[in-house]
Protein backbone atom coordinates (compact mmCIF):
# COMPACT_ATOMS: atom_id res chain seq x y z
CA UNK A 1 0.00 0.00 0.00
CA UNK A 2 2.74 2.49 0.56
CA UNK A 3 3.41 2.55 -3.15
CA UNK A 4 -0.09 3.83 -3.91
CA UNK A 5 0.37 6.91 -1.69
CA UNK A 6 3.61 7.90 -3.36
CA UNK A 7 2.01 7.63 -6.78
CA UNK A 8 -0.70 10.09 -5.80
CA UNK A 9 1.86 12.59 -4.50
CA UNK A 10 3.87 12.35 -7.68
CA UNK A 11 0.76 13.06 -9.73
CA UNK A 12 0.03 16.16 -7.69
CA UNK A 13 3.56 17.50 -8.18
CA UNK A 14 3.29 17.07 -11.93
CA UNK A 15 0.02 19.00 -12.00
CA UNK A 16 1.65 21.88 -10.12
CA UNK A 17 4.46 22.08 -12.67
CA UNK A 18 1.97 22.27 -15.57
CA UNK A 19 0.10 25.12 -13.88
CA UNK A 20 3.30 27.09 -13.47
CA UNK A 21 4.08 26.69 -17.16
CA UNK A 22 0.66 28.10 -18.08
CA UNK A 23 1.27 31.23 -16.00
CA UNK A 24 4.44 32.04 -17.95
CA UNK A 25 2.56 31.87 -21.24
CA UNK A 26 -0.11 34.21 -19.91
CA UNK A 27 2.52 36.79 -18.96
CA UNK A 28 4.03 36.71 -22.46
CA UNK A 29 0.59 37.25 -24.02
CA UNK A 30 0.00 40.26 -21.79
CA UNK A 31 3.31 41.77 -22.92
CA UNK A 32 2.35 41.39 -26.60
CA UNK A 33 -0.98 43.14 -25.98
CA UNK A 34 0.82 46.09 -24.42
CA UNK A 35 2.98 46.57 -27.51
CA UNK A 36 -0.12 46.56 -29.72
CA UNK A 37 -1.61 49.41 -27.68
CA UNK A 38 1.51 51.50 -28.28
CA UNK A 39 1.17 51.02 -32.04
CA UNK A 40 -2.49 52.08 -31.88
CA UNK A 41 -1.61 55.42 -30.27
CA UNK A 42 0.56 56.35 -33.26
CA UNK A 43 -2.39 56.10 -35.69
CA UNK A 44 -4.17 59.36 -34.62
CA UNK A 45 -1.04 61.33 -35.54
CA UNK A 46 -1.55 60.25 -39.17
CA UNK A 47 -5.17 61.43 -39.10
CA UNK A 48 -4.08 64.87 -37.89
CA UNK A 49 -1.71 65.25 -40.85
CA UNK A 50 -4.54 64.24 -43.22
CA UNK A 51 -6.67 67.10 -41.86
CA UNK A 52 -3.90 69.58 -42.64
CA UNK A 53 -3.79 68.40 -46.25
CA UNK A 54 -7.57 68.72 -46.57
CA UNK A 55 -7.48 72.39 -45.49
CA UNK A 56 -5.08 73.28 -48.32
CA UNK A 57 -7.71 73.04 -51.05
CA UNK A 58 -7.73 75.56 -53.90
CA UNK A 59 -9.65 78.77 -53.27
CA UNK A 60 -12.89 79.35 -55.14
CA UNK A 61 -13.26 82.58 -57.11
CA UNK A 62 -16.84 83.54 -57.96
CA UNK A 63 -18.13 86.11 -60.46
CA UNK A 64 -21.85 86.94 -60.37
CA UNK A 65 -23.73 89.11 -62.87
CA UNK A 66 -27.23 90.39 -62.14
CA UNK A 67 -28.67 91.24 -65.55
CA UNK A 68 -31.59 90.47 -67.87
CA UNK A 69 -30.08 89.42 -71.19
CA UNK A 70 -33.42 88.71 -72.87
CA UNK A 71 -35.18 85.46 -73.64
CA UNK A 72 -33.04 83.01 -75.62
CA UNK A 73 -29.75 84.85 -74.99
CA UNK A 74 -26.78 83.79 -72.85
CA UNK A 75 -24.17 85.69 -70.90
CA UNK A 76 -20.47 85.07 -71.58
CA UNK A 77 -17.26 86.17 -69.93
CA UNK A 78 -13.88 86.98 -71.44
CA UNK A 79 -10.72 87.86 -69.60
CA UNK A 80 -7.52 86.58 -68.03
CA UNK A 81 -6.18 85.20 -64.76
CA UNK A 82 -7.97 81.84 -64.66
CA UNK A 83 -7.69 78.69 -66.74
CA UNK A 84 -10.03 78.82 -69.72
CA UNK A 85 -10.44 82.61 -69.80
CA UNK A 86 -9.15 84.53 -72.80
CA UNK A 87 -9.87 87.83 -74.50
CA UNK A 88 -10.40 86.03 -77.85
CA UNK A 89 -13.24 83.62 -77.02
CA UNK A 90 -15.79 83.77 -74.21
CA UNK A 91 -17.00 81.16 -71.73
CA UNK A 92 -20.72 80.82 -70.97
CA UNK A 93 -21.86 81.66 -67.46
CA UNK A 94 -24.34 79.44 -65.61
CA UNK A 95 -27.86 80.84 -65.37
CA UNK A 96 -28.94 80.14 -61.76
CA UNK A 97 -32.09 82.31 -61.72
CA UNK A 98 -33.93 84.56 -64.23
CA UNK A 99 -31.55 87.49 -63.70
CA UNK A 100 -28.48 85.87 -62.11
CA UNK A 101 -25.48 84.43 -63.95
CA UNK A 102 -22.49 82.77 -62.23
CA UNK A 103 -18.93 81.86 -63.19
CA UNK A 104 -16.75 79.97 -60.68
CA UNK A 105 -13.16 78.80 -60.89
CA UNK A 106 -10.55 77.27 -58.61
CA UNK A 107 -7.68 77.91 -61.01
CA UNK A 108 -7.16 81.62 -60.30
CA UNK A 109 -3.74 82.36 -58.78
CA UNK A 110 -3.81 86.18 -58.55
CA UNK A 111 -6.32 88.68 -59.92
CA UNK A 112 -8.93 87.75 -62.53
CA UNK A 113 -9.69 90.55 -65.00
CA UNK A 114 -12.86 90.14 -67.07
CA UNK A 115 -15.73 91.64 -69.03
CA UNK A 116 -19.23 90.34 -69.88
CA UNK A 117 -20.74 89.76 -73.33
CA UNK A 118 -24.21 88.81 -74.54
CA UNK A 119 -24.02 85.72 -76.79
CA UNK A 120 -20.23 86.24 -76.87
CA UNK A 121 -20.79 89.18 -79.28
CA UNK A 122 -22.08 92.36 -77.56
CA UNK A 123 -19.65 93.77 -74.96
CA UNK A 124 -20.84 95.31 -71.71
CA UNK A 125 -20.30 99.05 -71.32
CA UNK A 126 -17.55 100.45 -69.11
CA UNK A 127 -14.11 99.35 -67.99
CA UNK A 128 -12.86 95.83 -67.37
CA UNK A 129 -13.74 94.38 -63.96
CA UNK A 130 -11.44 92.44 -61.63
CA UNK A 131 -11.56 90.22 -58.56
CA UNK A 132 -8.78 88.76 -56.42
CA UNK A 133 -8.30 84.99 -56.36
CA UNK A 134 -10.60 83.49 -53.73
CA UNK A 135 -12.90 86.52 -53.81
CA UNK A 136 -16.40 87.18 -55.09
CA UNK A 137 -17.46 89.87 -57.56
CA UNK A 138 -21.11 90.87 -57.89
CA UNK A 139 -21.97 93.34 -60.65
CA UNK A 140 -24.81 94.52 -62.88
CA UNK A 141 -23.40 95.04 -66.37
CA UNK A 142 -25.11 97.44 -68.77
CA UNK A 143 -25.50 96.66 -72.47
CA UNK A 144 -26.43 98.93 -75.39
CA UNK A 145 -27.98 97.03 -78.24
Amino acid sequence: MPTKKSTKKAAKKTAVKKTAAKKTVAKKAATKTATKKVAATKTPAKKASAKKVATQQPTKTTIIANVDVGFGNSLYIRGEGAVGLSWDKGMALENVSPYEWVFTTTSAKNTVTFKFLINDEAWAEGENLSVKAGGTSVSSPIFSW
